[in-house]
């Protein structure tokens, strides 16, 4: 299970209550939530379960079930969580947290063939396919990688998905002219980083714009799966070259430097 961290404690309360914003995202969410005796998916589930259970329906309640989401939990499977918790915390409050998980799971959530089900979930999130196991660029990954061709006449688009932490390593795009490519997301959330430059943070439907001769790095973050289109800007003399991987230090400090992780 990879390392969780929090900072919404001190982005909202850092100066009004610091105490408060420390015991939130230093111990509830950095010592408890990273507690290996319990996986993450279950200690969702019980999350949700017990806000229903106290009755608490509001943003929070739909935060830790975009939460469960996120984590593996389908919605086959919440439905069946809410449907059992009702008969015993009370069926209004079954009745208000289905309204809050209707807007976070579309229905069959668990219907694709992967057996990873933050993997189904994620693909359910976006209109592209997964495709298959990047395999033949897999030594320029630091995990695992999927590529689906959207587009290889004219100008090349392919969808390019990874798994939670996955990254590339620092790559150049070369041309004697024109070249470089263009980034959009499609899904989840990731990083896009040029050397010398602040790490940027991808969500669906941001787009970045790589010129030719920039060396870079791009990958999802450490929690989520990430899918962004990769489209191929066409030249004359195009090739790539493959640059050192970006470490573990490296990247869990640029993104801890982001200050907008979540769960």
């Amino acid at each position: 299970m990879k390392k969780i961290i929090q900072t919404a404690g001190r982005n909202a309360l850092e100066e009004f209550a610091p105490q408060f914003a420390h015991f939130n995202d230093d111990v509830l969410f950095g010592e408890n939530w990273n507690n290996h005796d319990i996986d993450v998916k279950t200690r969702s589930i019980i999350t949700v379960v017990a806000l229903m259970a106290s009755g608490i329906t509001d943003t929070s309640l739909k935060f830790h079930l975009q939460n469960a989401k996120r984590h593996g939990v389908t919605q086959k499977e919440i439905a069946a969580i809410i449907t059992h918790v009702a008969f015993y915390a009370g069926w209004p409050k079954g009745w208000a947290v289905f309204t809050l998980a209707k807007e976070v799971w579309n229905v069959n959530e668990g219907d694709l063939p992967y057996e990873d089900a933050a993997m189904r979930a994620h693909a359910k999130d976006m209109i592209f396919p997964i495709g298959d196991p990047n395999d033949d660029f897999a030594k320029y990954f630091s995990g695992r990688s999927f590529l689906a061709p959207v587009s290889t006449s004219q100008v090349a688009i392919y969808n390019v998905t990874f798994e939670p932490g996955c990254r590339n390593n620092w790559h150049i795009h070369h041309a004697k002219s024109g070249g470089g490519q263009i980034l959009i997301c499609v899904a989840g959330r990731g990083f896009y980083q040029e050397e010398g430059k602040s790490v940027i943070e991808m969500k669906a439907g941001d787009c970045i714009s790589i010129l030719e001769g920039v060396k870079h790095w791009h990958g999802a973050a450490s929690n989520e799966w990430f899918s962004h289109l990769a489209i191929e800007v066409p030249g004359i003399e195009v090739s790539n070259e493959w640059c050192e991987p970006v470490t573990d230090e490296q990247y869990l400090q640029l993104e801890y430097e982001k200050k907008s992780y979540e769960l």
